[in-house]
């Protein structure tokens, strides 16, 4: 296998392979295949394909996206995982999210490794669980790329950057009260003592503002308690969905939720962070150099696991993600590779 990469093909035939989170395994067996066919270094880490050698001379680089997808909604006229052409459209499961960052970022890398070699190590990384941000998908190869000078984050942005993105943390909380018999009016109702934690959490006020990205956001998302109508419940729990930005960071909005609760507060997780890139970074300075527009992100990539300065830009719109007929025009996939070639090139390291 030799020559330019026929992305249109290899995105046709990488669709039509099943690759819902945690479920790559052909897939990835698939993408493996093609990149050795192309002479290619690649190593694979659980379904995760790393192609490039970490550790060689010149500045790191990666551009990285995703093979794995959502399940599919209801509302799908035709099979999600048997692509369809239609003129300028290819209809499928992925192709949007983000089997189209895939293919341009694999035709990018084919085109530019050995034109940037003398000046930066380019690395590609095709990553598993994404959509589920999983313990088994980016951050299981990170520690073998090492450190990173830059990463290129490939997501449908209609190639415009994202240079921030919003975080994401989830947190369970309980609250106790006594248990007693409600005609009698005994016992401490959890459920009036949650409630006092809800109105707290909704007048949290965050006055600094971000330069790329809404307030952070905490809402009550789901509550619940009680056994039977006639019993004070002792217990009350609910579900708070925080959003961080740059200025404030998941651990911060902990610390500020717990101060105003009576509920013990667990998080399920603070590793989804908030991002916020440097003005003076290469990336950024590569960003004003071709002409584009910076933005913040409110939806979640796997920049949120990313340790190093990142950039999101790839080709499609992210309205079309995890839509029953997504879809990805043909004029997008070649904006995509021109587009990320053109700002490898103004990438000065």
């Amino acid at each position: 296998m030799s020559g330019e990469i026929q992305y249109i093909d290899l995105l046709l035939e990488m669709l039509s392979i099943p690759a819902v989170s945690k479920e790559e395994a052909q897939r990835s067996d698939f993408l493996e295949s093609y990149m050795k066919g192309m002479g290619w270094p690649v190593r694979r880490i659980q379904h995760n394909l790393l192609v490039g050698e970490p550790g060689a001379p010149g500045a790191a680089v990666l551009l990285n996206s995703h093979m794995d997808t959502v399940p599919p909604v209801e509302g799908w006229k035709s099979d999600p995982f048997c692509p369809v052409e239609r003129g300028e459209k290819i209809m499928g499961l992925g192709s949007n999210d983000a089997g189209a960052s895939v293919v341009t970022m694999m035709a990018t890398y084919h085109q530019m490794r050995e034109r940037l070699g003398k000046r930066m190590n380019l690395m590609l990384l095709i990553s598993a669980e994404e959509e589920v941000s999983g313990s088994n998908g980016i951050t299981s190869v990170l520690p073998i790329v090492g450190e990173l000078q830059a990463v290129i984050v490939g997501e449908p942005t209609g190639m415009a950057p994202a240079v921030a993105e919003r975080g994401l943390m989830v947190l369970d909380g309980e609250v106790g009260g006594k248990a007693g018999h409600a005609a009698r009016n005994e016992g401490k109702n959890a459920i009036y003592e949650a409630i006092e934690d809800v109105g707290a959490i909704g007048q949290l006020e965050f006055t600094e503002e971000s330069e790329w990205l809404p307030r952070p956001g905490a809402q009550v998302t789901m509550i619940s308690a009680g056994t039977r109508h006639n019993v004070v419940p002792d217990i009350c729990r609910y579900v708070v969905d925080v959003r961080s930005n740059d200025r404030y960071g998941n651990e911060r909005l902990l610390k500020m939720i717990r101060s105003v609760c009576k509920a013990e507060l667990t998080p399920r997780s603070t590793r989804l962070k908030s991002s916020g890139l440097d003005r003076d970074h290469l990336l950024m300075k590569a960003i004003h150099a071709v002409g584009l527009e910076p933005f913040g992100s409110s939806t979640l990539s796997d920049m949120a696991l990313i340790p190093y300065p990142a950039v999101k830009m790839g080709p499609g719109e992210s309205s079309r993600s995890h839509t029953a007929g997504e879809y990805i025009l043909k004029s997008e996939l070649e904006q995509g590779v021109e587009g990320y070639c053109r700002f490898l090139e103004h990438i000065e390291v």
